[in-house]
């Protein structure tokens, strides 16, 4: 199936940068990413595949990605000048290049974070208007805009998982906008990642948490990123 675009995606959001695609998108991609990290990141290394490989420092793709995992948003002036307060904060990072990756979209960017034990590897798409896809976590297939609340739920893979989770969130009146699952071997571990219209209560959050059988809960709530 085709993917619709508004108007406003065509336009792009408010951003620093020349490019939607190089800047805001990327932007978006690091905010997302210390999200699922879940703490401030100490270190990264940053990835740029394709056509990213081969710009990214010339259209300031370098800096925007940097201006994301300091959760600059994509209209902050601070972008352009992210390197600076990086060694502030005392954020390491350095940037790779892989220029022929035919399997990936031309977009494409791969962060790995760290801080203290914590560790994540995120794939993100910049798909053009500051609109992108992250495509992966920790090697489990993801494909989620974060545009909505997300949730995403690493578990064992139990026999009625998906529609007990499902259960748990309409008692929650929770909408579900997309919920995809992707596993690295039967009865292995699973990943559910799981968008929706409205946020989800503590008490919901600290129920699935308390689940034998649930390994890891990352929450996304919607914060306009």
């Amino acid at each position: 199936m085709a993917e619709k675009s508004s108007v406003f995606d065509m336009i792009g959001p408010v951003m620093i940068g020349p490019s939607s695609s190089h800047t805001a998108g990327v932007v978006r991609i690091g905010r997302t990413a210390i999200r699922v990290l879940g703490v401030k990141p100490e270190e990264a290394v940053i990835t740029f595949y394709n056509s990213f490989a081969r710009t990214y420092e010339g259209h300031g793709s370098d800096k925007a990605i940097i201006g994301g995992l300091l959760d600059f948003r994509t209209d902050d002036r601070r972008i352009k000048k992210s390197f600076d307060h990086a060694a502030k904060k005392g954020l390491k990072y350095s940037f790779k290049s892989v220029g022929n990756a035919s399997t990936l979209h031309p977009n494409t960017i791969k962060i790995n974070l760290r801080a203290g034990e914590n560790a994540v590897e995120i794939v993100g798409e910049s798909l053009g208007g500051g609109v992108v896809n992250i495509a992966e976590i920790n090697g489990f297939t993801a494909n989620f805009s974060a545009n909505l609340h997300t949730l995403i739920i690493t578990a064992d893979d139990v026999r009625g998982s998906i529609a007990f989770i499902a259960n748990v969130l309409a008692q929650d009146d929770c909408n579900i906008a997309t919920m995809s699952v992707s596993r690295k071997g039967k009865n292995d571990l699973a990943c559910q990642v799981i968008e929706m219209d409205s946020g989800l209560k503590p008490i919901t959050l600290s129920y699935l948490r308390s689940l034998k059988w649930v390994d890891e809960i990352i929450y996304i709530p919607d914060i306009d990123l």
